[in-house]
């Protein structure tokens, strides 16, 4: 009977057990839901860095935070604002009439970063360039090197033609897509005498038609600036250390960046997945960490911005923190956590980053999840800029999908059961560090990112993200790398890989994917006020 009595209580214990587990769960579901269906609104417009939208999710993310127990930790409450430099941006006052048609900004016509701000009209004959007139030029006649920099070509033609008298140049039958040249604004270069424009195919296809032309063109630029903001929330146990969580909360919103992958870009980016599902994991963590025990370590929850322009909310974040770096325990990124398909499984980066990540994922990931591992400090995540710091990292994923950048990628696409099980791993593993000294750092291989080249080689440096101006910026150097063993620093600024010149981040790449393992090189880089001419070897 004693017996009986005993299996009776343990299984009232388990369904009460069960119960309670359900009953957190139907919770934890609920809050995940009302926040993604909050952040991927029409209402927010897809959040965008500096606009409304990114504005209101900001406030609801303080929100949230504050109803949690946390206690602000940015710069004005809960929020800390930085600055995103975008370059140049196209002002309202340029234009560009073709006889009788007027022409859109920013479609039909872009003008190039070189240009100076003046405006010009003339009479102009096609393939008759006179001085004192508008000249044309047919890109199709330029003899260039596939390996050549389309924007220095432009601008060393538009420089000779100003030179020669011309009042300004309109390059046309460029092979280019009109998002790229948007994208060449950010360029920092000094401006020609002279308005200069770039033209798209269906521009380019009246100018090749016409036998006279009547062009009135005008250029001028507006400040390429606005504000981001980050918001974070702290659990301040009175540790010596900090566990960091982050996730970023900013999209696309209606394509205005030119990151869109959709055919038509001028609508609403919702962003559920990327990355309202990790703001969302982000929240709940805090909410549940708020009511546990797990007092060793503070707790910082982060939601970034700025992440779809280049890791600007991170970077910012990481070089202004009131709380040191150097008290960080490790990082944990959760970046599009919200379709988990058992087929793909879950994607963890950056589990080289200290000796003890191999072990404590082992206890947490389940079974009926299947894990693919990176060993990788660096990504096009967030969690990129706490690596550069030395501080641990883990990144969390589920994969990319037909929605990604698309205005498709919706609230009602979310697996939210996967989501979940996700943010179980990621408190489990949580729980499990409690018990443990801070984590030691170690150094990993480098991620390439940011390209559809395919390369076999790396030069060992890590590019700064957030760098506006022409070459690429290195923000770390891999030890035992090509660029540490030549001699290549933080800061300097590469121009130069070989024959290619290197304006921005894609040209690097680009370059890179010419070489293989073997190869010798010359690598010329810009430092401080010098530049120096580096040999190395793949």
């Amino acid at each position: 009977m004693q017996h009986l009595t005993c299996l009776l209580a343990l299984s009232l214990t388990l369904t009460t057990q069960l119960y309670a587990q359900k009953k957190a769960d139907r919770k934890a579901l609920g809050n995940i839901q009302t926040h993604i269906n909050f952040l991927a609104s029409d209402k927010l417009e897809g959040r965008r860095t500096g606009t409304q939208g990114e504005r209101l999710a900001a406030e609801y993310i303080a929100s949230q935070m504050q109803l949690a127990g946390l206690t602000p930790a940015g710069d004005s409450g809960f929020l800390q604002t930085f600055p995103v430099s975008e370059g140049k941006l196209i002002a309202n006052t340029s234009h560009l009439t073709v006889n009788k048609s007027t022409l859109t900004a920013g479609e039909q016509f872009v003008p190039l970063p070189f240009s100076a701000q003046k405006d010009a009209k003339g009479d102009v004959l096609p393939d008759v360039n006179e001085p004192d007139n508008i000249w044309l030029f047919n890109v199709n006649d330029f003899e260039m090197s596939p390996h050549a920099d389309p924007l220095e070509i432009y601008r060393q033609n538009a420089r000779e033609a100003a030179k020669a008298g011309a009042t300004g140049v309109i390059f046309y039958n460029g092979t280019e897509k009109t998002a790229d040249v948007q994208k060449w604004l950010k360029v920092a270069v000094d401006p020609l005498t002279i308005p200069v424009m770039w033209v798209n195919e269906a521009t380019s296809k009246m100018l090749d038609d016409a036998e006279d032309l009547r062009i009135d063109m005008k250029v001028d630029f507006a400040s390429g600036r606005r504000t981001g903001t980050n918001v974070i929330g702290k659990i301040d146990n009175k540790a010596a250390s900090t566990i960091v969580i982050g996730a970023h909360f900013d999209h696309l919103g209606y394509g205005e960046d030119h990151n869109s992958l959709a055919p038509n870009d001028k609508t609403i980016h919702h962003g559920a997945d990327d990355n309202a599902s990790g703001t969302a994991a982000l929240l709940e963590l805090a909410r549940q960490l708020k009511a546990s025990n797990l007092q060793k370590y503070n707790y910082l929850f982060v939601a970034f911005s700025g992440e779809e322009l280049g890791l600007f909310g991170s970077k910012y974040f990481t070089e202004h923190s009131a709380i040191p770096t150097t008290s960080f325990n490790y990082m944990i990124n959760m970046d599009m956590i919200g379709r988990l398909d058992p087929a793909k499984g879950l994607q963890v980066g950056g589990i080289g980053t200290s000796p003890a990540w191999p072990a404590l994922l082992q206890q947490a990931m389940p079974a009926d999840i299947r894990a693919n591992y990176d060993s990788s400090g660096t990504g096009p995540s967030d969690h990129t800029s706490f690596y550069l710091k030395n501080i641990p990292v883990l990144f969390f994923f589920t994969g990319t999908h037909s929605d990604y950048h698309k205005p498709s990628d919706l609230a009602a696409k979310i697996n939210y059961e996967g989501e979940l099980a996700v943010i179980r791993v990621v408190y489990t593993l949580i729980e499990k560090t409690n018990e443990m000294d801070k984590l030691v750092f170690t150094k990993t291989r480098d991620k390439q990112t940011g390209t559809g080249a395919r390369f076999s080689v790396t030069l060992g440096i890590m590019p700064d993200y957030t760098w506006q101006k022409p070459g690429v910026k290195v923000d770390g150097v891999s030890d035992n790398k090509a660029a540490s063993k030549a001699g290549i620093l933080t800061n300097d600024v590469i121009v130069e890989l070989g024959t290619h010149v290197i304006v921005n981040l894609e040209d690097y790449m680009q370059a890179l994917a010419t070489f293989k393992k073997g190869d010798k090189t010359t690598v010329k880089v810009r430092r401080e006020d010098t530049e120096k001419v580096f040999d190395i070897q793949f």
